[in-house]
């Protein structure tokens, strides 16, 4: 009987994991469909954006600002790499992909620093030598254009002033729900052939160099267009980072789903034995007894 009982107890924990689980992957599909409506909500205003800085440095040849201009080296210039993991672990290996990356990135480049968005990569990093400069949490929310915007800003003052260099990010790039690879991208300086090949890719053509007129001045309004560019490509990251991780999460709930029930079944059966062979030994007493009693 001790047995039996120790058997329903397993049986009855497993349960209640196998109903978090279930109900975890739930929210996490729910989740990841609103970020990729979001995305795709939000994607067009910034494609245009996009279009419209590729047509200042296509036509105007002659623009001249601090955010395409290449810098002369400098050791106390360091190079930034924004870190997109999440706040909550229990997502695979989504964040560990990430840590890879982040290293493999910082040995190759000079004086790097770390500006850290996530609980779970400030835990990690911690531990590291790397110095890291800023720490940003969202606590596990859709990320929205505000937090997109402090963190742009931030980028681009710190750029401004000198103390980066070169500035990239690191996120999750979801190309589909199976296909979850870590990417970094640099965002300052700006790249004209860089910005030529994104919008070939979302056009599906190379898109030609047109001539428009730009007031007050093509200097003035490519300065007034960067920090909104910025701001996109820091949105877009974080929402593309934030599907991945529910992805991510979908994928591990469903195979702890897959566990839990794998084990419930060999308990089951475990159980339905332990069981038979309870009755079968009752009804050997009681037959013996009786035999005993003619």
């Amino acid at each position: 009987m001790a047995n039996l009982r120790d058997v329903r107890l397993r049986m009855r924990a497993i349960t209640q994991t196998l109903q978090v689980t279930k109900a975890m992957n739930l929210i996490s599909t729910a989740k990841l469909r609103k970020g990729r409506r979001v995305l795709e909500d939000t994607e067009p205003y910034f494609s245009r954006i996009q279009k419209s800085m590729f047509d200042i440095l296509s036509g105007a040849g002659r623009v001249q600002s601090k955010f395409i201009k290449t810098r002369e080296k400098d050791s106390r210039r360091r190079t930034a790499i924004v870190v997109v993991t999440s706040d909550k672990g229990l997502a695979g290996g989504y964040n560990a992909n990430v840590f890879r990356h982040v290293v493999a990135l910082c040995e190759k480049v000079e004086n790097p620093v770390l500006i850290l968005t996530g609980l779970i990569g400030q835990r990690y990093f911690a531990h590291t030598p790397y110095l890291i400069l800023e720490n940003f949490s969202f606590r596990s929310q859709m990320p929205t254009m505000d937090n997109a915007k402090e963190i742009g800003d931030y980028l681009i003052s710190q750029f401004d002033w000198g103390l980066f260099g070169e500035v990239h990010v690191v996120y999750t790039h979801m190309y589909s729900t199976i296909k979850l690879l870590p990417t970094a991208r640099q965002i300052l300086p700006l790249n004209l052939g860089r910005m030529q090949e994104e919008l070939s890719k979302a056009e599906g053509q190379r898109r030609v160099e047109l001539q428009f007129e730009f007031l007050p001045s093509p200097d003035v309004v490519f300065d007034a267009l960067v920090p909104l560019y910025i701001r996109g490509i820091v949105y877009g990251s974080l929402v593309e980072a934030y599907v991945s991780e529910q992805s991510a999460r979908m994928a591990a709930m469903d195979e702890a789903s897959k566990s839990a029930e794998d084990m419930l079944a060999g308990l089951q059966i475990s159980y339905n034995r332990a069981r038979q062979a309870g009755i079968t030994q009752e009804m050997s007493e009681i037959i013996s007894g009786s035999a005993i009693q003619k």
